[in-house]
């Protein structure tokens, strides 16, 4: 908590850039931003925790009607007005009850793990490539994509795709920037009306700060334009789906040096990573199914991690619990020059303080166990037959929402990193919107058997 005298420099300074309003943003289970407003006279008491909750309101808070409310924590070291509405600041922030941190906000569990990381002299960095599309949506609820000469079958990094929507990238770009976020690359990429973007990372509270505040700053700068952007992971059959790849490395909090990376000639296996970095996968594969439902945590993330579907070639998802190098076929990949792993199985759905919490916690483990994760595979392991992928040893990452959560329930990995309170209720959650899927009539249902019975 920041003294009296802290939160009075940093409301002046707020007043001084025309803020007027702080928006305290914590996420519920979904990663979705919620909070209440407070005009900035009165930061200090919502530094205090003024403002409460009733977190039966919300979704995966873990409570009932007759609990007490919970309160919500500003982070002032993190504060960003809104480049669209500079009069709010947005502020993230965490839950509190009676107190204490509330166990149940997945920012507060992210926070715990890497307390225990740096207890083993561990810092964690994290990139997210965020992805996402640009459309137009229907009066009826159908999306388009709203650039009729981006149709080509592989639009990846098409120059006239870019620059068609050039005014919405360059105004995202210029904002990312402008945040000090270091944007270093975009792109058209491998989907008509699909977009990337990739700034640099940092510690992984940071960036999932900056991931979800991505996702609604997007959003806002879309709906201006009379078009919604939209992460969700699988929009369309027959295109390929929203990524949020998580790059991930541990750095020594003393030195700040990258601890995963080394010259690729040390590397007996050649990808310039240090045996802690191998570790770090052996944990991550060891729990690769139970965190597969964190990474993609929606019906629709499985329509996405598929080999091929509908769509006339392959969709680059990683469907196994897998590493190799620059091979994309393996749900975790360490990118050409080593130095970091990739989990690619993660999507424009995740939680990202959720994901990354398990993807530490599993790391870690893998550290503490001395867990080697075998040689890496470098073939197209869509092409592979049963047989040749069973020799190997290699194991496919659940295929539906269901699968991922009984893995993510029989594995007491969670319980341990989540605790009892925050595992039930993400499984409860994920359960019901099982349930509720499938209680709904698709439009595929209707012309496959209206007329077939």
């Amino acid at each position: 908590m920041k003294s009296s005298e802290e939160i009075q420099r940093i409301q002046q300074e707020l007043k001084a850039k025309g803020v007027k309003y702080c928006l305290g943003a914590y996420v519920d289970i979904h990663g979705i931003p919620k909070g209440k407003v407070v005009p900035i006279d009165h930061l200090e008491h919502m530094a205090h925790g003024s403002e409460l909750y009733t977190g039966y309101a919300l979704d995966g808070l873990g409570q009932a009607p007759n609990d007490d409310e919970i309160a919500s924590v500003p982070d002032l070291d993190h504060i960003i007005p809104l480049p669209w509405q500079p009069e709010v600041a947005w502020m993230p922030a965490d839950n509190s009850f009676k107190g204490a941190p509330y166990e149940l906000n997945t920012r507060v569990a992210l926070k715990n793990i890497q307390a225990q990381a740096a207890a083993m002299g561990f810092g964690f960095n994290l990139g997210i490539e965020a992805e996402l599309f640009v459309l137009r949506q229907h009066e009826d609820g159908s999306l388009e994509v709203p650039n009729p000469d981006d149709k080509l079958t592989k639009p990846c990094y098409d120059a006239r795709g870019f620059l068609h929507q050039f005014g919405w990238l360059d105004r995202m770009a210029t904002t990312i920037n402008a945040l000090g976020w270091d944007l270093y690359s975009f792109d058209h990429e491998d989907a008509n009306g699909q977009y990337e973007f990739d700034f640099q990372y940092a510690d992984a509270l940071t960036t999932c700060d900056r991931y979800t505040f991505l996702r609604l700053m997007a959003k806002e700068y879309a709906r201006e334009e009379g078009l919604i952007a939209t992460f969700m992971p699988k929009p369309f059959a027959d295109k390929t789906g929203n990524g949020a790849h998580f790059n991930m490395s541990l750095y020594d909090l003393e030195t700040g040096a990258n601890l995963f990376a080394c010259d690729p000639a040390d590397d007996p296996r050649g990808l310039g990573l240090t045996e802690l970095g191998y570790q770090f996968i052996g944990g991550i594969i060891k729990h690769g199914k139970a965190l597969c439902a964190a990474f993609a945590p929606t019906v629709n993330s499985y329509k996405r991690l598929v080999r091929q579907g509908d769509m006339p070639y392959f969709t680059w998802a990683p469907v196994f619990n897998s590493f190799g190098s620059n091979n994309r076929t393996n749900s975790i990949r360490v990118p050409m020059g080593g130095g970091r792993c990739e989990s690619r199985n993660a999507d424009g759905a995740v939680n990202p303080y959720l994901a990354a919490t398990l993807a530490l916690a599993a790391g870690l483990e893998g550290i503490r166990e001395g867990i080697d994760p075998g040689r890496p595979q470098e073939d197209n392991l869509y092409e592979l037959s049963e047989a040749q992928r069973a020799a190997r040893g290699i194991e496919f990452l659940p295929n539906n929402l269901m699968a991922a959560v009984d893995a993510f329930e029989a594995d007491p990995f969670v319980t341990a990193t989540l605790g009892q309170a925050l595992r039930d209720e993400f499984i409860k959650y994920k359960r019901q919107e099982w349930t509720d899927y499938h209680q709904s009539i698709s439009a595929w249902e209707i012309a496959r058997y209206s007329h077939l019975f």
